[in-house]
């Protein structure tokens, strides 16, 4: 562990030390487990430290390769995770089926894929490298279940008691039988390498005679369709056709279960991590494919443009406005940072932003209309005017020309609506201020929205807009 010391020293300046000496205790004390798929929203909530600054500081480790980040799509049911990937390229599928579930699921980024940091091999081995030696229930806990499962720590095994009748461990080809008395329960016999559910839907008058039942596990057979049988003694025959070992459970779907996933924490989903400017900066060409279509159910979009650019280059001279252009990007940029956004592209003298939220993106609004009056007030000048523009909605990620855009009537809308500001005016939509955060925003700014319906070009129907003073 000691040559890993110039990693963290390296980490040190870009990242602040305080999160750089707890991440670096954390990769040198914790336990095995603590080191796969670490939540890193989790992570800063633990430490007490900022999300974004965290979710920052792991990137550039990951970057520097002391940790390696996995694209995990999760079910919204369960939490369990039903495809691990190396990178967002590789969420192909166009649907998921969670077994355990039995409901399939069309990907968005919103909640349904998370990122996540293991420590990397090179820099300590854990036992989650080699998956298929942990036990059982590590499998489960360190595995299947998404980092948004808040796991109990301490008597992890006796919660998993309360609903785990046998588990067994197959290996590549091999055979076993499970013989157990079933009670009159819903009963599932799940295992998580394969994904393969089969239900059993146990009632009726109890028997002494002995039912059978025999499952393959070969990563085709999921085993959906479910069987009605009688409370009393069942033999299970099982084999595994795969190259890999195999862990077969039956579990009774009871409360116990239930409030074991029931459990739920904040995590760091693709989402968010595409509009994180670290993010964007360190993997600019490590995104999306450019075939990929990947659907975000709601992001929020921001335009600003400077009014009277074209007057400005006239006025102070082609040398003079470039700086103040320059200048005026940069603030803008740092703005939408440490709002949780990113800068997607710059378009002459305009911005295009994302935001997870909408309060976010008007906050930066805000922010940004001050700093342009700042800027003026300490030239004494009118040269920066700045026109901004809000929308939230869903939309589509893509690859255009070889960065990560979005596509979508919502872009559409958003650009629409810069344009109808004047100067050092923000327009937002109704879907934008109908969010709880963002009018608590305003109310707390003491701020009054003015609210119009208007046609915007290449929109059918009205919108309403509101203009926030």
């Amino acid at each position: 562990m000691d040559d890993i010391q110039p990693l963290f020293g390296v980490l040190r300046q870009s990242v602040q030390p305080d999160i750089v000496d707890k991440i670096e205790r954390l990769v040198r004390e914790a336990p095995d487990r603590k080191l796969c798929r670490v939540n890193a929203l989790a992570f800063a909530a633990s430490e007490r430290l900022d999300e974004e600054e965290t979710i920052n500081a792991f990137l550039h480790a990951a970057h520097l390769g002391i940790f390696e980040m996995s694209w995990n799509v999760l079910c919204p049911g369960c939490g369990g995770v039903l495809d691990a990937n190396t990178s967002l390229k590789t969420v192909q599928s166009e649907e998921y089926t969670c077994a355990l579930c039995a409901a399939g699921y069309e990907p968005t980024l919103d909640e349904m894929v998370e990122v996540t940091f293991t420590v990397s091999p090179r820099v300590r081995h854990i036992e989650a490298h080699d998956p298929h030696r942990l036990p059982t229930l590590e499998y489960f806990r360190q595995i299947y279940w998404g980092s948004g499962i808040e796991l109990p720590e301490d008597d992890f095994e006796a919660k998993v008691d309360g609903f785990m009748l046998e588990e067994l461990e197959l290996p590549p080809g091999g055979k076993a039988v499970i013989s157990l008395q079933l009670p009159a329960d819903f009963v599932i016999v799940f295992e998580p390498v394969t994904h393969a559910a089969q239900f059993l839907d146990v009632k009726g008058e109890p028997t002494k005679e002995r039912q059978s039942l025999s499952l393959i596990f070969d990563r085709t057979h999921r085993h959906h369709e479910t069987l009605t049988l009688r409370p009393g003694p069942l033999r299970i025959a099982l084999e595994n056709h795969t190259d890999v070992r195999v862990l077969p459970s039956v579990c009774i779907a009871n409360e116990a279960l239930h409030n074991l996933l029931g459990r739920r924490r904040p995590f760091l989903t693709a989402k968010r991590l595409l509009t994180n400017q670290t993010f964007r900066d360190i993997y600019r060409t490590d995104t999306i494919d450019v075939d990929q279509r990947l659907k975000i159910t709601s992001l929020t979009f921001l335009f600003t443009d400077l009014r009277g650019s074209t007057e400005l280059y006239d006025r102070v001279g082609d040398l003079a406005a470039f700086d103040l252009v320059r200048m005026h990007f940069g603030i803008l940029n740092d703005i939408v940072s440490s709002e949780a956004g990113a800068v997607v592209k710059t378009i002459g003298d305009a911005v295009m932003a994302t935001f997870p939220t909408p309060d976010r993106a008007v906050l930066a609004a805000m922010r940004m209309r001050e700093a342009m009056l700042k800027l003026n007030g300490e030239r004494g000048s009118e040269d920066l005017l700045l026109k901004i523009g809000i929308h939230e909605g869903p939309c589509i990620a893509v690859n255009l020309n070889e960065r990560q855009d979005y596509f979508g009537q919502t872009v559409n809308i958003a650009s629409r609506v810069q344009h109808l500001a004047t100067s050092r005016e923000i327009f937002a939509t109704g879907s934008v201020l109908d969010d709880p955060r963002a009018s608590d925003l305003l109310v707390r700014h003491g701020l009054k929205p003015m609210s119009q319906s208007v046609t915007l070009r290449g929109i059918t129907d009205e919108i309403s807009v509101y203009t926030i003073p």
